[in-house]
């Protein structure tokens, strides 16, 4: 993931659970009626995001989320936290340096069937089709829904507005593993359009959004 930022953000990933990462109070409520793997991942994250936090000086301390289940960072810090089976990640960078950071990784495997039109655009749908042929071990439509969720995860925390799938038009670039966006939904200047990186594995197809500093 950390190829995927830019160099003012720190990320810190883990690829299993083996190491103990005890949850605060506050967190142990978010997830007390999940399932024993789910609760392992998420606190595998919070042990990433606060190791991350840690090379910014912050102390060990819960990691809340707010009221779409974006985490709660400290203040002047903005990040975005993922994990699925095989990987978790965090990602955080000072609010100086960049405005919003999404990050995202999926396995790497086709949409469920129906998915897809919930996901995709008709253009969209048409370039991936173009994407198949050319690059056939990768399953576009698993990178366009990460891709769409880290642009989601990016957004969210700057606008505090809800921005669907069909509100943005990802166009991918496999030579350079850059996409970038255009938002169609009302958008605050600045935040028209987005650009992002991603990468596949033979199991992991990773993203990540990122939203330059206003300064």
């Amino acid at each position: 993931m950390s190829s995927l930022l830019p160099a003012p953000v720190t990320v810190v990933e883990c690829f299993d659970d083996s190491i103990p990462a005890p949850l605060f109070p506050a967190e142990e409520q978010r997830v007390a009626g999940a399932v024993a793997k789910r609760r392992q991942e998420y606190a595998t994250a919070r042990r990433c995001a606060r190791a991350a936090l840690a090379a910014y000086g912050f102390p060990s301390g819960p990691l809340l989320a707010g009221e779409r289940g974006q985490p709660l960072w400290p203040a002047g810090m903005v990040g975005s936290i993922t994990h699925c089976p095989g990987y978790r990640a965090a990602a955080v960078g000072r609010a100086t340096e960049v405005a919003g950071i999404g990050i995202d990784a999926e396995p790497h495997l086709p949409l469920r069937d129906g998915v897809l039109r919930l996901v995709a655009l008709a253009p969209e749908t048409a370039r991936l089709t173009a994407l198949a042929h050319d690059h056939p071990s990768v399953c576009w439509d698993r990178v366009l829904f990460s891709a769409k969720e880290s642009i989601y995860k990016a957004w969210y925390p700057l606008t505090r507005r809800w921005l669907g799938c069909h509100d943005a038009d990802v166009v991918f670039a496999p030579a350079t593993g850059t996409f970038s966006a255009t938002i169609r939904a009302d958008a605050p200047a600045g935040l028209t359009t987005f650009t992002g990186r991603f990468a596949t594995s033979d199991t992991l197809v990773v993203t990540a959004a990122t939203v330059p500093s206003r300064r």
